[in-house]
């Protein structure tokens, strides 16, 4: 055991064995992964205005979304706790109803502008009325995205934060929403829901058909097709 108490999976032992990185992934534990949130990490996630979500069902039938606001809209409440809001959205609750039955959730962190690093958020999480957050924590910004109020919020309870690296991470250049421009594709609601006839060429692209050695194969479930890309990165 780690200086961190980390408890790696069953699985995640299975394959370090197999592949030989049991020695790597025990570095990786001891040196990056943190049973809370470093300094560095908390202003990490004060500048981060998007975050990737991961919640499962009761059953293990998982989704994954997307979160976005002002710089610091995910809330460090301390340095094993974050908070994120909800708001009215298409009413489905998909990732809030997830966590009514399940509360493992995980967050990552990506900066794509500058530092080109990433951050993962491991832990449990519980929902949250918007009054009994700010009894608790007055402090808490009432405008997180103007215009729209808190339904809920998430609370979470953080077990393991650890490092992202840089390795592939595109560069993206923030740039305004375009203006004034006719809008040439479908509403949202409409965009996978168009009728046959009119949407997207259904089937492969001929443009697009995989080719060369980098074809993904069919993976046996009794072997192990690929290699590790490295110890906790997935």
């Amino acid at each position: 055991m780690t200086r961190h108490d980390v408890t790696p999976s069953r699985g995640e032992r299975m394959l370090q064995a197999h592949l030989g990185t049991s020695e790597r992934a025990d570095a990786f534990y001891d040196r990056q992964v943190h049973p809370h949130l470093t300094a560095a990490m908390r202003d990490f996630i004060h500048r981060q205005s998007m975050v990737f979500l991961s919640t499962s069902d009761a059953r293990g039938h998982c989704d994954a979304t997307f979160r976005a606001g002002p710089p610091g809209f995910v809330t460090v409440l301390g340095d094993r706790t974050l908070a994120y809001p909800e708001y009215r959205g298409n009413g489905v609750l998909a990732s809030a109803g997830n966590i009514a039955e399940n509360p493992h959730i995980g967050l990552l962190f990506m900066d794509f502008t500058h530092d080109h690093i990433g951050l993962h958020v491991n832990g449990s999480a519980q929902l949250v009325g918007d009054q009994e957050l700010r009894a608790a924590h007055p402090w808490v910004p009432a405008d997180t995205a103007p215009g729209r109020h808190p339904v809920l919020w998430t609370v979470i309870s953080l077990h393991e934060a650890y490092v992202h690296c840089s390795k592939h991470i595109p560069h993206l250049e923030p740039a305004p929403r375009p203006q004034g421009v006719a809008r040439t594709r479908p509403k949202d609601a409409d965009y996978f829901t168009q009728p046959e006839s009119v949407s997207v060429a259904s089937g492969p692209r001929p443009d697009l058909a995989p080719t060369g050695p980098d074809v993904f194969q069919p993976v046996r479930s009794d072997a192990v097709a690929h290699p590790l890309a490295g110890p906790r990165d997935r």
